[in-house]
């Protein structure tokens, strides 16, 4: 009854991929046909699913490479609105920002978790997850390696396509970097991760939705962080000054930045002036104000239908709202995403129905202001801004520095975010593939593995 209730629930709309739910189809064609041939040796099947299954990859990637020339043509000329073939196939698929090596990361992950030696479970959605991701970090440093390896003797256009590496990574906070409720304590493995990518010369950025303004907001990001904020203290830390203030902190999704400063030994809060992109500097205060209160409101009515009254609480903060339970309490999992899907209808009536409004200066106008609806596992929030807002700010805030025009400007190819929330509806992550490319975790175990890949690729 459990699995079943499980299958059931992973199975509802808004919490599938549709890339990943392709390609798992065309696998299961494959392994419905030549993974169960009782009378043959184990060892010939599993080569040929491996080759079967190597095949379908390396025409996948065929046709990511393909969408990527033709968003290319499209951005010189809007006009041609050309439609890739995969894009036919799979309608909601966003923009790549490097080709992917599939075929070349299916086999890593197939000696890994043996895909093609089984012989009754089909290649899931966690290996096709798996695949994809190893695919994007062996495109990145593909493109870091390519870089080292030809520094002179380039110019031009082509010289811009060689300086063109990974420059800046950055995490969601729960499930990523530490469990969910968590924080980083100085034993933690993903640490000592962390720290080889600031040796690395690479920007480390942790995209939270955890909000706390001003620098008494610090204190904090310091809770969450202090594994790793010590290590930086420490006598030992081998760091760099320069390497260490390489570490930055986006709060709130896109709403507060923290920035390590060697001298204060912490995070120094980085004024909005300084960094708030020229749309965001638009908004206007009294549409958002407009948009929490209408929100505000939206959660006591969905707190007093499930009469959680007695067991939750509603907080609103400047730029966002959300609802909690309370210390011994839960909200259970149908509750949850009920109210985010709810929240998410409520925010897409009020940016985009403006005739619903009777006072046009309540309409608003407010479809220019980011906002996202989402799921934390035991409690649910709706900020001002968005992910992609949070990268695409990091990765303009860092190019205000003269003295890094090396690398600058940091492209959405030359940046990664690795989070646990990438559904469609109700999770925060997804917005960041809008920014950079992207790698979906469901554990902070697996940050670990993905990231020592990372770094193996990058030095091997």
């Amino acid at each position: 009854m459990t699995s079943r209730y499980r299958v059931e629930y992973a199975l509802k709309s808004h919490r599938r991929d549709e890339f990943i739910e392709w390609i798992k189809g065309l696998l299961a064609t494959p392994f419905v046909l030549h993974a169960d041939d009782s009378h043959a040796d184990a060892q010939i099947v599993a080569e040929n699913c491996q080759a079967r299954y190597y095949e379908i990859f390396k025409d996948v990637e065929s046709l990511v490479k393909q969408t990527i020339f033709l968003d290319e043509l499209n951005e010189l000329d809007p006009k041609k609105k050309s439609i890739s073939r995969l894009r036919t196939l799979v309608p909601s698929l966003g923009k790549f920002f490097t080709e992917l090596p599939l075929a070349d990361a299916f086999l890593l992950e197939d000696e890994r978790r043996a895909i093609s030696k089984r012989r009754l479970v089909s290649p899931s959605f966690n290996d096709v997850r798996m695949i994809l991701n190893t695919a994007q970090i062996m495109a990145l440093t593909n493109i870091y390696k390519q870089t080292e390896n030809n520094i002179n003797g380039i110019s031009g256009k082509n010289q811009q396509q060689q300086q063109q590496k990974l420059k800046l990574i950055t995490f969601d906070g729960d499930v990523t970097l530490y469990e969910d409720g968590k924080s980083l304590d100085e034993n933690s493995e993903v640490v000592q991760r962390l720290v080889k990518l600031l040796s690395l010369g690479l920007y480390v950025g942790v995209v939270t939705a955890a909000g706390y303004p001003r620098q008494s907001g610090a204190e904090k990001y310091y809770e969450r962080l202090k594994g790793l904020i010590d290590h930086l203290n420490s006598n030992h830390c081998t760091l760099k000054t320069y390497q260490k203030e390489n570490l930055l902190v986006m709060g709130a999704e896109s709403n507060y930045l923290f920035r390590y400063n060697n001298e204060m030994k912490g995070l120094k809060f980085i004024d909005d002036e300084e960094w708030f992109l020229p749309q965001v500097k638009n908004w206007n205060i009294g549409k958002i104000n407009y948009i929490m209160d209408t929100l505000y409101k939206h959660l006591i009515y969905l707190r007093n239908n499930f009469n959680l009254e007695d067991s939750t609480t509603i907080i609103k903060k400047e730029r966002s709202v959300g609802i909690i339970p309370n210390s011994g309490c839960r909200i259970l999992r149908e509750q949850l995403e009920e109210m985010v899907l709810s929240c998410s209808r409520k925010l897409n009536t009020i940016l985009t129905s403006s005739s619903n409004f009777a006072d046009s200066t309540e309409a608003l106008c407010v479809d220019d202001i980011k906002v996202c609806a989402f799921n934390g596992g035991s409690d649910v929030w709706v900020d001002i801004g968005d992910k992609a807002l949070g990268v695409e700010s990091l990765q303009k805030y860092i190019c205000h520095d003269e003295t890094v025009d090396h690398v600058c400007p940091i492209g959405k190819s030359e940046s990664l975010h690795i989070g646990d929330q990438f559904a469609s509806l109700g999770a925060n992550d997804f917005k960041a593939r809008l920014s950079a490319c992207t790698v979906w975790i469901a554990s902070p175990r697996e940050t670990v593995a993905i990231l020592d890949d990372l770094i193996d690729f990058i030095e091997g």
